[in-house]
C-alpha cells in the first residue's frame, strides 16, 4: 500500500527521515500464497495452524474471538517490534521498518503447544490435552445457579490436593488424577459437584486457598463493581497514566479514523490539508482532484 502511495518506506520515508521507524502490518503474510488474498483473524489463525488447536474434542475448531489474530499475534507483537527498533535506533542512530503479519504472530504465540505435541503434555488430538480442556482439573464447570461457572486450574499436586478438600472428598474417593482413562468419570464426578453450590458460594470456599479455583466473571459484573482497567504493565520510575473510562475502560474510547493523519503526513512528507489532500467524513485521506490518496 504505502509504495502505491508513493511513499515506499525504504525509497521515500526513511530517507526523509532516516531516523524514522516505520512498522507495518498484514494479516497474511506479505508473500507466499494467500499475500493478496483479504482475510479476518480466524483466517490468519487457520493458516497459521493455531486454529486446529483449539475447541473441545469431537467439535469443530473455535475462534476465541478476535483476539488471537488481531490483537495478541498482530498489535501486540508489531508493538513488540517497534519496541526493539527503538532500542536499535538508541544505539545506531537509525530507523528501520518493521514487518508484522498475523499469521506468524499467531504462530509465534502457540510455539509451547505446537512443540508440545512432542511431549505427553500436548500429544492428543484437540480438546484431549492436559490445557486445551481434555484435562478435568484445568477446565470450567457450571455452578447452581444456572449459566455462571467456576475456573478450575489444579495441576500441581498439592494445588489439587487443596482443590479435593475445597469439594469435600478425600482423595482415595476419587480415581487417580494421572490415567487419562479416568478422566471422564473424574470430569463427571466435578460436575456434578460443582452443581450443588452457587457461584458465590464456591467463592466462600476457595477464597483465599491455592486450589486455583476461580469464578469466571463477565465484562458486565466488572463493569458494575467498578472494576478498575490499568495500563498492561507498569514502569515504577515512569508510570503511564490511568485509563480514562472512556477511553478503553469500559466505554468508547480509541482513534477515530483520520486521528493525527494531518499532522503526521506534514512532519513527515510535507503534505498540507487544503493543498496536497483532504480528509472525507468517514476520515478517508483524498487528494484534491478526488482520487483516494491513502
Amino acid at each position: 500500500m504505502l509504495e502505491r502511495l508513493g511513499l515506499s518506506p525504504t525509497e521515500v520515508l526513511l530517507k526523509h527521515n532516516p531516523r524514522l521507524i516505520v512498522a507495518r502490518m498484514t494479516g497474511f503474510r506479505r508473500d507466499g500464497k494467500y499475500k493478496d488474498m483479504a482475510g479476518h483473524d480466524i483466517n490468519y489463525i487457520a493458516v497459521s495452524g493455531v486454529l486446529s488447536m483449539l475447541g473441545r474434542t469431537g467439535e469443530k475448531p473455535h475462534a476465541p474471538g478476535n483476539i488471537l489474530g488481531d490483537f495478541a499475534g498482530g498489535g501486540a507483537v508489531c508493538f513488540q517490534g517497534i519496541l526493539l527498533a527503538l532500542i536499535s535506533r538508541s544505539h545506531t542512530g537509525r530507523g528501520q521498518v518493521v514487518e508484522a503479519n498475523m499469521v506468524d504472530g499467531s504462530a509465534y504465540l502457540a510455539t509451547f503447544p505446537r512443540l508440545g505435541r512432542n511431549t505427553p503434555a500436548w500429544s492428543e488430538p484437540r480438546g484431549e490435552n492436559l490445557l486445551d480442556g481434555g484435562c478435568p482439573y484445568y477446565d470450567t464447570y457450571e455452578t447452581k445457579d444456572a449459566g455462571r461457572y467456576f475456573a478450575v486450574g489444579a495441576l500441581e499436586p498439592q494445588f489439587y490436593a487443596a482443590l479435593v478438600r475445597g469439594l469435600g472428598f478425600d482423595m482415595g474417593q476419587l480415581p487417580k488424577r494421572e490415567d487419562r482413562e479416568q478422566w471422564p468419570v473424574l470430569r463427571e464426578i466435578f460436575t456434578k459437584r460443582f452443581k450443588e453450590k452457587t457461584r458465590a458460594e464456591w467463592e466462600a470456599v476457595f477464597d483465599g486457598t491455592d486450589a486455583c479455583a476461580t469464578p469466571v466473571l463477565e465484562q458486565a459484573e466488572l463493569e458494575d463493581d467498578g472494576y478498575e482497567q490499568r495500563p498492561m504493565v507498569h514502569l515504577v520510575s515512569t508510570p503511564a497514566a490511568p485509563i480514562p473510562a472512556d477511553q478503553g475502560g469500559w466505554s468508547g474510547g480509541g482513534l477515530l479514523p483520520g486521528d493525527g493523519g494531518v499532522d503526521t503526513l506534514r512532519e513527515w512528507v510535507g503534505w498540507e490539508q487544503g493543498k496536497d489532500f483532504e480528509v472525507r467524513k468517514d476520515g478517508a485521506f483524498v487528494a484534491i482532484d478526488g482520487k483516494s490518496k491513502i
